[in-house]
């Protein structure tokens, strides 16, 4: 709930963020799933390498090993994912619920759509929502894949964290430019001038650019340019669709202008490196700041008055803030977010209309507003401090997906693995203070600490038996 504030947006959204996070955590200790799963997409660039503010619904994985898209063997797999993540927060995924469709794509390949259904700490009635996962296996990963930190900013991370096997920034931005100039979807012009904004990419154009050429040889299309955007036919419905299928995903939707007038100075840099000036950092003005902080990289709860991380998506998306400060609202372009030695948190922004530098005491701040008024950065937009992009050596791979290595890929979460079999007498049983059941492959009625189905800590430590299954 109270990211729900922070974000302005519905708490429903904000739980399937939440439970994104355990189904990775589900996926990445799977035996079999941690070595051949890449993830890739949207989801991806928002959960494990900076804040997009854009909140996915979907999860997307290149698969390595091909034998792995089958419905029975997929179907059996997230049954033992349902029941590790039951045990380790309380979110229930119905067995039932768990479909995978195998299909022939357009390309003549075989790829799965999966669909899983969940019961979270909202606990709401009628039809539970859903997540939908997108497997393929005959992509061309060009460079090798990462380790990668899930961000789930949640009080119950683990205490080592999630991780999960993922595809290099570089070639994530690659895969999503020609995915635009493929299909011409909203979340992906959305993704794409997001990823062109990051100032990490302007030392990585030749890895993107001879990326993105292999990706493209491989679809058999060409090497996307301004040119073929701007005449594809799907490009009226592109605008058209805009707030159809991103409006639910943000606090407020920038217009489209906005995004697409920024895709010929991608391409100016992505063919010819043509990089406009940097804008200057704000100075500091009359307040003695600590020098040492900055703001955490990605999305928090900061338990303030003022929802920081509304105004930190305003920043990222340039978009205008009507701040009520003093007894009297204006029109603020955020940038900066700086604390005082004393411990004081400043937003360092400049009035819209008078093009005056101002600081403002966020604990004075009495009322904000985001709207779609945008706005050209006079300054650094310090607010969205970029995460620990991930700069591994970039080798470029000579086989295809198949000469993926899965002894390079480890996971450093210790928490409980899923076990790889499926056979033999397993214990049902379940706890005599909360109700929640336990599946064990041994017939031990003692418990460790869990939570119960609402997501609390639960002080039972022994279970009565249930059932056996075989």
């Amino acid at each position: 709930m109270d990211f729900s504030r922070e974000f302005v947006l519905t708490a429903n959204v904000i739980e399937k963020d939440y439970v994104l996070g355990w189904v990775l955590a589900g996926i990445s200790n799977h035996p079999e799933l941690r070595k051949s799963w890449v993830f890739k997409g949207g989801t991806c660039l928002k959960k494990c390498y900076f804040e997009t503010y854009r909140f996915s619904e979907d999860l997307d994985f290149t698969v390595v090993n091909s034998e792995q898209q089958n419905e029975s063997f997929l179907i059996n797999a997230f049954k033992e994912i349902a029941d590790w993540v039951y045990e380790a927060t309380g979110i229930q995924i119905p067995k039932d619920t768990i479909r995978f469709e195998v299909y022939t794509n357009p390309r003549g390949k075989i790829s799965v759509q999966g669909r899983i259904s969940y019961r979270g700490p909202l606990q709401p009635g009628g039809a539970l929502p859903r997540i939908k996962l997108d497997l393929t296996d005959d992509e061309v990963l060009v460079l090798d894949p990462v380790n990668r930190e899930v961000h789930h900013p949640y009080s119950d991370k683990p205490a080592d964290g999630i991780q999960i096997q993922a595809y290099c920034f570089e070639e994530l931005f690659s895969e999503k430019i020609r995915a635009l100039a493929e299909r011409l979807r909203p979340r992906d012009l959305y993704d794409v001038i997001h990823l062109h904004r990051h100032d990490s990419t302007k030392h990585r154009r030749d890895i993107i650019m001879s990326t993105l050429k292999n990706k493209c040889s491989f679809k058999c299309i060409s090497v996307p340019t301004i040119d073929i955007l701007e005449n594809k036919i799907e490009r009226a419905e592109l605008e058209t669709e805009w707030e159809n299928m991103l409006g639910h995903q943000v606090p407020v939707l920038p217009p489209f202008e906005q995004f697409w007038r920024e895709i010929p100075e991608l391409f100016e840099w992505l063919h010819r490196g043509v990089v406009k000036p940097a804008p200057s950092v704000m100075s500091a003005m009359r307040y003695a700041v600590d020098t040492t902080w900055r703001p955490p990289a990605m999305a928090q709860a900061w338990h303030l008055s003022t929802p920081l991380e509304a105004i930190r998506f305003a920043a990222v998306n340039r978009l205008c803030v009507n701040l009520t400060y003093q007894g009297s609202r204006r029109l603020i372009e955020p940038y900066s977010l700086r604390r005082t030695r004393d411990g004081n948190l400043l937003l360092y922004a400049v009035k819209h209309n008078t093009r005056e530098d101002r600081s403002y005491r966020v604990d004075r701040i009495q009322g904000t507003e985001i709207t779609k008024v945008p706005f050209t950065p006079k300054y650094v937009i310090e607010l969205t401090t970029s995460g620990p992009i991930s700069a591994p050596p970039t080798t470029m791979r000579t086989g295809g997906i198949g000469s993926i290595r899965p002894q390079q890929i480890r996971s450093n979460v210790r928490i409980p693995k899923i076990s790889a079999s499926n056979y033999g007498a397993k214990y049902v049983f379940e706890c005599s203070y909360c109700g929640k059941r336990f599946t064990r492959k041994t017939n031990n009625s003692n418990l460790s600490k869990h939570k119960d189905k609402h997501g609390y800590p639960c002080s039972g430590r022994t279970g009565f038996f249930v059932d056996t299954k075989y």
